[in-house]
């Protein structure tokens, strides 16, 4: 299947397909598995069972790393129109990234059935990635950039980590630069910036 290849099916049917989507990716993953700081990520199965059938696509490939660039993702943007989009900019040698990370776990099982999440593996190799990946796993796939191409795309890359919001028109409404400090602080953006309507760009 290609990267912008969405194809819809009868209600009854996407609904059963999301649900098998999302639990087939999981199963691999290992939910309920230790992260790298000790603690239990969600289950990402249940949590995101149901998910609409765009998002069970999308995180049926989670935990993985894609290629294809800066119109792999662009293409990843417009198919995910209708649903606001969050995505984080990272790499398995930043610091502040793996602080991070227990927070979109979580954040991401909690709105995952309503907000699309994505990551951007920048500056990185392909091996560190997959090997930190396996032990904080996450229930979105990252598309990988090591020459920074994707970040400074979206006007990221001058710091990791950095996380774009995007509303339901494929608009990017917001660009938080550095890390977030707790889980609050994210989940008050995602309702604010992808679940809180139309809104003029801003960074910060």
């Amino acid at each position: 299947m290609s990267e912008s290849d969405i194809r819809i099916r009868p209600a009854r049917a996407n609904r059963l397909c999301a649900s098998l989507l999302v639990a087939g990716a999981f199963a691999v993953a290992g939910c309920g598995s230790s992260s790298q700081g000790g603690e239990h990520h969600p289950d990402y199965a249940q949590a995101l069972a149901g998910a609409p059938p765009p998002l069970a696509q999308l995180y049926a490939r989670g935990n993985r790393l894609l290629p294809g660039g800066v119109n792999a993702y662009e293409r990843r943007i417009a198919g995910l129109s209708g649903y606001p989009v969050v995505v984080n900019v990272w790499a398995s040698w930043c610091g502040p990234c793996r602080f991070e990370f227990p927070d979109f776990q979580r954040v991401a099982a909690e709105y995952g059935k309503r907000v699309a999440f994505l990551g951007i593996n920048s500056q990185d190799s392909d091996d560190a990635a997959r090997t930190f990946l396996s032990e904080a796993p996450v229930p979105y796939p990252s598309y990988t950039d090591p020459d920074e191409t994707i970040a400074e795309s979206i006007g990221a890359g001058r710091g990791l980590p950095d996380t774009a919001f995007y509303d339901r028109r494929g608009r990017l409404t917001r660009l938080k630069q550095g890390p977030y400090r707790s889980r609050a602080e994210l989940q008050a953006d995602v309702e604010t910036y992808a679940l809180g309507g139309d809104r003029a760009p801003e960074s910060g």
